[in-house]
């Protein structure tokens, strides 16, 4: 679904075009305005009426605008997508219905999967807690090297090895006393 066909606009819209075009167009096709008509205008009118607000969404928000304008320069990734929103569209809420399932294949799902994961990756939680693990494995180092320097210090000339084996003698020693 072309977002900016969906409002009658072109790409270089200004926000106050994509209000303007949302206003007229959520007037024509609100769902409380077909309350009366036959079922399947009033499901049409929602349907468009739910496009209507996605574009909105999605095309006023300055991020949203820039990250839909570089996936649609791929004309796979709206291919797809726009075969899985209208397909989907008759589903109800069991996923029953006619259409098919999420389809693709190719060099572009590929791509497609890549950009998702590289997205994940960076995320701000995602980096959040990828950071947390980083001082988490570096405090386990520190401590541990440092609890091994400390051990040297303390014990010069003995591994710990060594000194576990004359504990050990040392309790079987005192046992058999």
């Amino acid at each position: 679904m072309d977002h900016y066909k969906v409002l009658g606009l072109t790409k270089s819209a200004s926000k106050e075009e994509i209000k303007q075009a949302f206003r007229k167009l959520a007037m024509e096709f609100h769902p409380d305005k077909h309350a009366h008509s036959s079922n399947q205008l009033k499901e049409n009118a929602t349907f468009k009426f739910k496009q209507v607000s996605e574009a909105y969404e999605i095309l006023i928000d300055d991020r949203k605008r820039a990250d839909y304008n570089i996936k649609c320069n791929n004309s796979e990734y709206c291919n797809q997508r726009n075969k899985y929103y209208y397909q989907n569209r008759y589903r109800d809420t069991y996923g029953y219905g006619y259409g098919y399932s999420r389809g693709g294949g190719g060099s572009a799902s590929i791509v497609n999967k890549f950009e998702m994961v590289l997205r994940f990756m960076t995320t701000r939680a995602f980096l959040l807690n990828a950071a947390l693990a980083g001082v988490l494995l570096g405090a386990t180092y520190v401590i541990d090297a440092g609890g091994e320097a400390l051990w040297k210090m303390q014990n010069s000339g003995k591994s710990f090895e060594e000194a576990m084996e004359s504990v050990e003698k040392a309790k079987a020693f005192d046992d058999k006393r």
